[in-house]
C-alpha cells in the first residue's frame, strides 16, 4: 500500500463530502483510508447510498435474492490461479449436470421458496475438453450455451424459478440468444489489470476469457442488448490499488453509457487450498469496506452495490456502513460452489444482522426492481408472465405471497393485428409526426454526456497539392487509391471537385453507359415499434407512443397488391425490432406477399432483422436465411450498415449489430444465393477516413462473394434524429461532401460494384442532378411510401412518380430507363402498368386542394 499524506486524504474526503466527482487519483487515495479517515469515508458513502434508496422508494431497505445454485458444468477452458470451482473431467461423474439433475435442484429450491436459479458454469469447456464436446454432441447441443438456453427454458416451464445466467464471456450474438430465457445475466469484471492477464504466474495468466478488454466488451454488449447485468470486482488477487480504482471507473463508464448494470459486487479474495494462490493472504475486511465505499462514491446513488454475506465474517454492520444496499443471492439449499468453504448465513440471521444496523431486509428477484418496473426493453415479452407472477407490481420486489409454479415459455404470437397509426405512411406528408422525439428520450438511448467521450477526432487539413496528386492517381488507378489519397479527394472543392466528378463520371460511362435507371417499387415498413435504441433513428417508437403502428399480414399483402397493380416489380420490406414478433414472423410476411403477388420481387429484411429472427428461433444465420429464401425472400437490403466501424456504431446506435455480425449476415446471404445491396449512412459522428474504410470494406466483401448489386449512399437526415437533438451529431454532410463522396464511391468501387445509387429521399433534386454528373447511374425507386427518412425530417416527399424522376434527369440529356431489382428490363406488361399509374399507386398520392 502506498504512503498517502494526511492532506491528500483530507482533500479527497472533502470532495466526497461535498458531492463532487472523484477522479482516479482521488479514488486511489481513498481506497487506502483507515482509522478516522475510513470512518469519514463510510459516512459519506452511506449518505450517497441512502439518497439512492430514497429516490427509488426503498428508504431503509437492503435487498437479497433467495436462490438455488445450479453448477451446470465445472469444466472450463480457463486456468485461474484462485479457482476451486473449475476442475478436470476425471474428477466428475459427467461433464454436465443432466436435465433431471438440473430440475431436481430447481424443484427443491422452489419448494423452499427460492425464486432465482443461478446457473454457474465454466467458460466454453468444449474448447478445451473433448469430453465436454462429446457430451454435447451426444445430447444434441451445438455448444454449451445451447444447453444453457434449453435448461433455462425447462426451469421456467417446470418450476417457475427465474434463471440468472453466469456462463462467462458472451458475444453480442450470445446475449441475443439468451436474453429471451433469462431476466438477468452476469459476469464479474474482476479487474482491468492487464498485468494479471499477461504475466506468467499472475492470477489470470493462461485464461483467454480473463482479458480485461474482452470482459469490458461483454459489459458493453449487455448494455447494448438491454440485458440487466450483474458485474463486479474481485480484490486481493494481486492487483494494485490504482488497478482497483481504474476497474471501478471502467464499470462506471459502462453503467452511465448504457444504464444496464443492475448491480456491482465488491468481493474479497479468500485463499483456497489446492490452488496456485493458496498462500496469499485474504483481503482485509477494512480494505473491503474502503473499496465498497469508494465504489459507492464513484458509481453514485443509482447503482446497487453488493457484498457477499458469506465472505464478510461477522462484519455485516461495517459493510452496510460502507454503502452496500444488497446482500446478493443467498441459498437455503445449495452451497456457494465458488466459495464452498464459506457457508451462506441463514436468512433469518441475515435479517437480524441487517436490522441491528437499522435496515430492513427485503427479498428481490434476480432482475432488480427498477428493471421490473421499467419492463420493455429490459424484460423480454416471453418472460413477462414468469416475472409478473413473482413481482410486486407496486415495488418490483418479490411478492411475499408468490406461488412458485411452472409456466409455459413460448414465442410471442402477437404482432400481426393491425394497431396504431397505420396511415402514417400517408399522414407523414400531411399532418406529420406527433412529437419531435419519444417521451423516453432522456434515458432510452443511454447517457448522452457519456457518449461524447467516444467521439473521434477530425483528421488534419489537406493541402491543394495533395488533392492534385490524388486526382492524378485516381485517373490511372482508381481502385488503388491509398486511404490518405482518398481522404484528400473528399476535401476537393471548386475546380478540383469538378475534376473529381468528371473522373468518376467517365468511369460510370465506361461501366454502365449513360442510362439513368430506377425501379418501380413500394416500401412497406410493417411496424415502427422498436426498442433497439438506435440514436440516429426517428422512426422507432414504443408501442404506447402516438405514432406507433403495426400492420396485419393482410394489410402488408394489400399494399403489395396495390403496388403490383401500379406496375411495381419490387416491394422493400423492413420494420422495427418489435418485441412481440416471433422469429418466424419474417417468413410469414414474405409468404403473405408471395401468396398475393407471386411474381413480386421480395427485397426484405435488414441484417439486424436477420439476426433478430435467428436469435429468436435459435437458428443459425445460414439456416434462417435458407428458410427465408424458401419463404419467398429474393434479396436483402444491405441496410443497418451505417458506418462499418464499431467506434462509430457504438455512438450512433445503442443496440444494433456489430460490424462483424453485419458482415456475417451479408456474406452468408451471398453464399446461399441471396443477393444484397450495400449502403453507407454518413455525415453524423463519423470522419472522412471512416467513410473510406467503409467503402473499401464493401469492395473487399464484393471481391470475396460477388453478391452486391449496388452501393447506395445515404446522407444523414438530422432534423428529428435523437443524436442530433442531443447535440452530439452534426447536421448531415455538406453539399460539397455529398458530391465528393458519391464520386469517390464510383472511383473506389470501380471494377467491383457497377451500380452507384443516390437517394432522392435524402438529397434535394438539384443535388441529385449534380451527383448524376459525378459517377451515379441509379435513382433508386419510386418507393410509394417512404416513412423512415420523413420521420427524421426529410422534406423530399415519400414518393416520386416516374414523371418526376424523368424531369429530374432530363436537364442532363441522359436517357432514363425503368429496371428490375437485378438491373434487368421489366416485362412489357409491367412497363405498361407502371406507365398507366406513373409508378405510384393511387392510395398514397397527395390530394391536391380544390381550386
Amino acid at each position: 500500500m502506498d504512503l498517502v499524506s494526511d492532506s491528500a486524504f483530507r482533500r479527497a474526503l472533502a470532495r466526497a463530502r461535498d458531492g463532487k466527482s472523484l477522479d482516479v487519483t482521488e479514488a486511489t487515495v481513498l481506497l487506502q483510508a483507515r482509522g478516522d479517515h475510513l470512518e469519514s469515508l463510510l459516512e459519506h458513502a452511506s449518505r450517497v447510498r441512502d439518497a439512492g434508496l430514497e429516490a427509488v422508494g426503498r428508504t431503509g431497505v437492503i435487498t437479497y435474492s433467495r436462490k438455488v445454485f445450479i453448477p451446470l458444468t465445472r469444466l472450463c477452458r480457463d486456468r485461474c490461479g484462485y479457482c476451486t470451482f473449475a476442475t478436470a473431467p476425471h474428477k466428475l461423474d459427467s461433464p454436465f449436470l443432466s436435465p433431471d439433475e438440473v430440475l431436481e435442484i430447481a424443484r427443491q429450491g422452489a419448494a423452499m421458496g427460492c425464486k432465482e436459479a443461478l446457473f454457474t458454469l465454466g467458460d466454453r469447456p468444449e474448447d478445451r475438453w473433448h469430453q465436454a464436446r462429446e457430451w454435447l454432441d451426444a445430447h444434441g447441443y451445438d455448444d454449451t450455451l445451447s444447453y444453457v438456453r434449453a435448461m433455462a427454458i425447462r426451469v421456467l416451464e417446470e418450476t417457475g424459478l427465474l434463471p440468472h445466467l453466469n456462463p462467462g464471456v458472451l458475444s453480442w450474438r450470445d446475449l441475443q440468444r439468451l436474453k429471451p430465457v433469462a431476466p438477468s445475466m452476469g459476469m464479474m469484471l474482476e479487474t482491468t489489470s492487464r498485468r494479471l492477464f499477461e504475466e506468467k504466474g499472475q492470477a489470470h495468466y493462461g485464461s483467454p476469457d480473463k482479458d480485461p478488454a474482452v470482459r469490458l466488451r461483454v459489459l458493453e454488449d449487455a448494455g447494448r442488448t438491454n440485458v440487466p447485468f450483474t458485474t463486479g470486482i474481485l480484490i486481493g488477487i494481486g492487483e494494485t490499488i490504482q488497478d482497483r480504482a481504474e476497474s471501478i471507473f471502467a464499470i462506471r463508464r459502462v453503467a452511465r453509457e448504457y444504464r444496464g448494470i443492475q448491480e456491482v459486487i465488491v468481493q474479497n479474495f479468500r485463499a483456497k487450498p489446492d490452488t496456485a494462490m493458496r498462500g496469499l493472504p485474504d483481503a482485509d475486511l477494512q480494505e473491503l469496506a474502503a473499496t465498497i465505499a469508494v465504489a459507492r462514491l464513484v458509481l453514485g446513488p443509482r447503482v446497487r452495490i453488493q457484498a457477499p454475506p458469506n465472505l464478510v465474517d461477522s462484519e455485516y454492520a461495517l459493510m452496510i456502513r460502507a454503502g452496500i444496499d444488497d446482500w446478493g443471492g443467498v441459498s437455503p439449499l445449495t452451497p456457494d460452489h465458488v466459495n464452498p468453504e464459506r457457508p451462506w448465513p441463514q436468512i433469518e440471521e441475515l435479517a437480524s444482522r441487517t436490522g441491528e444496523a437499522g435496515f430492513r431486509l427485503r427479498e428481490r428477484l434476480t432482475i432488480y426492481p427498477e428493471y421490473v418496473l421499467a419492463g420493455e426493453p429490459w424484460l423480454d415479452p416471453r418472460l413477462y408472465a414468469h416475472v409478473a407472477a413473482l413481482a410486486d407490481p407496486a415495488t418490483g420486489l418479490a411478492r411475499e405471497d408468490a406461488v412458485l409454479e411452472g409456466r409455459p415459455w413460448q414465442e410471442p404470437d402477437g404482432g400481426f393485428s393491425s394497431s396504431g397509426r397505420v396511415d402514417l405512411h400517408v399522414e407523414v406528408d400531411s399532418s406529420g409526426r406527433t412529437h419531435d422525439r419519444r417521451d423516453d428520450f432522456d434515458h432510452v438511448y443511454g447517457d448522452w454526456d457519456a457518449l461524447k467521450d467516444r467521439l473521434g477526432t477530425v483528421g488534419s487539413a489537406v493541402t491543394p497539392a495533395e488533392v492534385r496528386q490524388a486526382l492524378r492517381r485516381a485517373e490511372v488507378d482508381p481502385a488503388g487509391l491509398t486511404d490518405d489519397e482518398a481522404v484528400a479527394l473528399l476535401s476537393a472543392e471548386g475546380e478540383a471537385l469538378d475534376e473529381l466528378a468528371a473522373i468518376a463520371d467517365a468511369l460510370r460511362r465506361q461501366t454502365v453507359g449513360d442510362d439513368v435507371t430506377y425501379v418501380v417499387n413500394r416500401n412497406i415498413n410493417f411496424t415502427n415499434v422498436c426498442y433497439t435504441g438506435c440514436r440516429f433513428c426517428a422512426f422507432a417508437q414504443r408501442r404506447t407512443d402516438a405514432d406507433a403502428y403495426t400492420l396485419s399480414l393482410d394489410q402488408v399483402a394489400d399494399r403489395a397488391q396495390e403496388a403490383w397493380e401500379a406496375g411495381a416489380t419490387e416491394v422493400c420490406m423492413q420494420g422495427g425490432i418489435h418485441p412481440d414478433l416471433p422469429g418466424t414472423a419474417y417468413f410469414d410476411i414474405a409468404r403473405a406477399v408471395k401468396a398475393r403477388t407471386p411474381d413480386m420481387h421480395v427485397h426484405a429484411f435488414s441484417p439486424m432483422e436477420v439476426i433478430n429472427g435467428a436469435s429468436r428461433t435459435n437458428m443459425s444465420v445460414r439456416d434462417w436465411l435458407e428458410a427465408a429464401k424458401e419463404a419467398g425472400v429474393d434479396s436483402l437490403p444491405g441496410t443497418a450498415a451505417e458506418i462499418l466501424d464499431d467506434d462509430v456504431r457504438w455512438v450512433l446506435t445503442k443496440g444494433k449489430l456489430p460490424t462483424k455480425e453485419w458482415i456475417e449476415v451479408i456474406t452468408t446471404a451471398h453464399r446461399v444465393g441471396i443477393p444484397t445491396t450495400s449502403t453507407m449512412m454518413y455525415g453524423h459522428v463519423d470522419t472522412h477516413l471512416q467513410w473510406i474504410r467503409h467503402i473499401k470494406l464493401i469492395r473487399r466483401l464484393q471481391e470475396e462473394t460477388g453478391g452486391f448489386s449496388e452501393f447506395v449512399l445515404l446522407p444523414f437526415v438530422h432534423t428529428s434524429a435523437p443524436i442530433y437533438l442531443a447535440g452530439i451529431a452534426r447536421p448531415g454532410p455538406t453539399a460539397r461532401e455529398n458530391r465528393a463522396v458519391h464520386a469517390l464511391a464510383r472511383i473506389l468501387l470501380h471494377g467491383a460494384i457497377d451500380n452507384i445509387q443516390c437517394s432522392w429521399v435524402k438529397l434535394r433534386d438539384d443535388l441529385c442532378r449534380e451527383v448524376l454528373q459525378g459517377g451515379v447511374n441509379d435513382l433508386g425507386g419510386t418507393l410509394m411510401e417512404e416513412t423512415i427518412s420523413r420521420m427524421a425530417g426529410s422534406e423530399n416527399g415519400s414518393y416520386k412518380t416516374i414523371s418526376e424522376l424523368r424531369e429530374m434527369v432530363e436537364v442532363s440529356g441522359r436517357p432514363v430507363r425503368q429496371r428490375t431489382t437485378e438491373y434487368g428490363v421489366p416485362a412489357p406488361e409491367r412497363l405498361q402498368a407502371s406507365a398507366a399509374s406513373d409508378g405510384v399507386c393511387q392510395s398514397v398520392r397527395r390530394v391536391l386542394p380544390m381550386a
